[in-house]
């Protein structure tokens, strides 16, 4: 699936893929309007929405009500480098969970696709195409 990003304007950055638009802004102290996610948001809601897939399935696997449950991910960032440093994500048990799945709960949540991939990162290749051709002094200069 090819994911196809657009500028609306302002500061937004659309992603249109399987037929879906994800809308992204920046907030108003970043200069944008504020209106949709920030991308760094959407990512850490990624991770905190995939954990949540795998807990959702587990439960209903077993029958168990999931109301009342809930997940709630807390990011850690250095303050040196204001870089994401840890995620924690707490699974909120409700009144009459049955006690013998807690731990079985946990690790359905650390069956997370996106966990796992950012557990053993892909390679990112980023490049240009169209527009004019590079001339042999401008590939010099990278």
């Amino acid at each position: 699936m090819d994911i196809r990003v657009r500028f609306p304007g302002g500061k937004r950055v659309d992603a249109e893929l399987g037929g879906k638009t994800v809308a992204t802004d920046q907030s108003e102290d970043h200069g944008g309007t504020g209106v949709a996610p920030e991308p760094f948001e959407l990512f850490l809601a990624a991770l905190a929405t995939c954990a949540g897939f795998y807990v959702l399935g587990f439960c209903r696997t077993r029958g168990i009500p999931t109301e009342g449950l809930e997940l709630i991910q807390r990011q850690r960032f250095d303050e040196g480098t204001h870089r994401l440093a840890g995620v924690d994500i707490e699974i909120v048990l409700p009144p009459g969970f049955p006690e013998k799945y807690r731990a079985s709960v946990v690790q359905a949540a650390l069956g997370c696709k996106v966990k796992k991939t950012l557990m053993d990162p892909p390679e990112i290749a980023v490049f240009a195409s169209g527009g004019a051709p590079l001339q042999s002094a401008d590939l010099r200069r990278s």
